[in-house]
């Protein structure tokens, strides 16, 4: 699979080339994955602190506390074997060897006062972890079942008098691909397919998956290790999650499959995207916009004429109160519809879809998602 790489423009109060300030970008990224060891030993430390601060009879009352503490310890170092490989394979997205770019990045932060790794690219670590349970995971198939099926699905519907050695001719992008199983299995059932991912969190993941995993369930991981809330029980907390379920290797020959870095709106606007999709698929990705209208214009300038928008997910909006102070539209359900027929959609399909997003399936809380999806014609 082709990993090509487009502009991604970070402001960074760092290197006035854009090169450079992307470069130091991809290192905080690296650096957060390779920080997740100490940060998540740390984390499981304090809970060491807080038993032994307990009363004598407190403790006797829970004799197998410190017993879990220890086996959580195993899996944080199980984590990060995982985590250690995905960095191996993101620094040849580094334009210089790893431990040269990591002595700058330290003597710029030093000059800065700033730690080396922010409370939420932590976050964003251990979400990546949760993320491969729903995307490479046996037990993330409810979710898959839920919202990538229906897709498929309806690509199926879409083109079912065309014989299959010619459905790469079709072309499908899938914008938010994060890591990549939706446009995976779009390649795997024969039509070429593109995903598009803004985040580096989600790139360098879904490049180690995509093209350096070599077989079935080579790795075990513990993605619901990091909150105790919640947990039914501890025995399950500790069950590894095996991945991937399948080798992400084997595609029909006829197709096509990458996967490109950058900004949906920065690269689809480009003349040679416009009018040169057969489908565009969002799953889970409209309300990642700032501008959800500009998304939607995107959308229909690059289909081809009659091209076919297919959409699932909720309007969970991501910059509404961002704390960055970035800008951002939020449209109900209706008000989006309405924007797209304007803009020159016609809705041939609609349903609502429920489902839970990442969700501990073993855990006492799970949100769960009424999910629009609809097929829209470009008019």
């Amino acid at each position: 699979m082709s990993h090509s790489h487009s502009n991604h423009h970070v402001h960074e109060e760092t290197a006035e080339n854009p090169v450079e300030s992307e470069q130091f970008h991809l290192l905080k990224i690296i650096t957060a994955f390779a920080y997740y060891k100490r940060h998540a030993l740390n984390h499981n430390h304090r809970r060491r602190r807080d038993y032994y601060a307990l009363p004598e009879h407190h403790k006797k009352l829970i004799p197998d506390y410190l017993e879990k503490l220890q086996q959580v310890d195993l899996c944080i170092e199980k984590n990060m074997d995982f985590i250690r490989d995905i960095v191996k394979s993101s620094s040849m997205f580094l334009d210089a060897p790893l431990a040269q770019q990591q002595e700058k990045l330290k003597s710029h932060q030093q000059s800065h006062q700033k730690p080396p790794v922010s409370p939420m690219d932590m976050d964003k670590v251990r979400s990546t972890l949760k993320q491969f349970v729903r995307d490479w995971a046996k037990i993330g198939e409810a979710e898959r079942k839920a919202t990538y099926d229906p897709i498929i699905e309806e690509l199926n519907t879409l083109y079912k008098d065309l014989p299959t050695e010619k459905r790469g001719d079709v072309r499908v992008l899938v914008p938010g691909a994060g890591l990549g199983r939706l446009a995976f299995d779009i390649a795997r059932s024969g039509f070429s397919c593109q995903g598009n991912e803004f985040s580096y969190f989600m790139l360098f993941a879904s490049h180690f998956i995509l093209n350096r995993v070599r077989e079935q369930e080579q790795y075990e991981i513990y993605p619901f290790i990091h909150s105790f809330s919640n947990i039914k029980s501890d025995q399950k907390q500790l069950t590894p999650i095996k991945i991937p379920d399948v080798v992400p290797a084997d595609l029909p020959s006829t197709v096509d499959f990458s996967m490109v870095a950058g900004d949906f709106t920065e690269i689809y606007i480009q003349d040679s995207n416009i009018g040169a999709w057969d489908v565009i698929v969002t799953c889970f990705f409209m309300d990642t916009a700032k501008n959800i209208i500009e998304y939607m214009e995107v959308i229909h300038k690059a289909l081809k004429p009659n091209g076919k928008w297919i959409n699932i997910g909720p309007l969970l909006y991501h910059f509404e109160d961002s704390s960055s102070g970035d800008s951002s539209i939020e449209l109900s359900l209706e008000s989006v519809k309405k924007v797209a027929q304007d803009i020159g959609f016609e809705f041939e399909k609609e349903k609502m879809i429920s489902t839970t997003y990442t969700s501990n399936p073993d855990g006492m809380l799970n949100y769960v998602y009424d999910c629009a999806f609809w097929t829209a014609q470009k008019k």
